[in-house]
């Protein structure tokens, strides 16, 4: 159990970086896509290109690899 909650860990913490780095290259994140949906109709025209590719390829991807970086740091630091 304590190895699911470290992976957990590493997910959270690399997902508010995550989001933290997009804020700053002008990307939505999750949240502010989200906002916009339930507040406009038309949201999904001021999608941006890069906007898409950030929420559904390379923020999947980010979140992914943390999971795998969690797993290796349980297994072979820890010994979990």
């Amino acid at each position: 159990m304590v190895r699911v909650y470290l992976i957990g860990v590493f997910i959270l913490v690399v997902a508010i970086l995550a989001n933290f780095v997009a804020s700053k290259l002008q990307l939505i994140t999750w949240y502010d896509f989200l906002k916009g949906l339930t507040t406009s109709s038309n949201y999904w025209d001021g999608i941006r290109i890069k906007d898409g590719l950030w929420l559904f390829v390379a923020y999947p991807f980010i979140l992914g690899l943390s999971a795998l970086l969690g797993e290796l740091f349980c297994t072979k630091i820890l010994n979990l």
